[in-house]
């Protein structure tokens, strides 16, 4: 796998599992994520799963994920 970074295609970091979420809608569609070999976290829109994949740290992605808990993203669905 090539060092990953912001914008790489997705399909370039073979080897991993994307992973989404159960709530996805009927047509599947959702963000993705994917645990690198490093420890970042690359994160893909299911709708175009050969496209770009955003890369993340891991306290990127657990800023995200207590933010997400603590509901301070629920305006967006609102």
């Amino acid at each position: 796998m090539p060092d990953a970074y912001n914008g790489i295609a997705a399909h370039h970091l073979g080897g991993v599992s994307w992973v989404k979420s159960s709530h996805s809608n009927s047509q599947g569609t959702c963000a993705e994520f994917a645990r690198l070999p490093s420890g970042e976290v690359a994160m893909r829109n299911s709708r175009f799963p050969e496209g770009p994949a955003l890369i993340y740290t891991r306290a990127e992605i657990e800023a995200l994920l207590r933010g997400v808990k603590d509901g301070e993203f629920d305006h967006l669905i609102a």
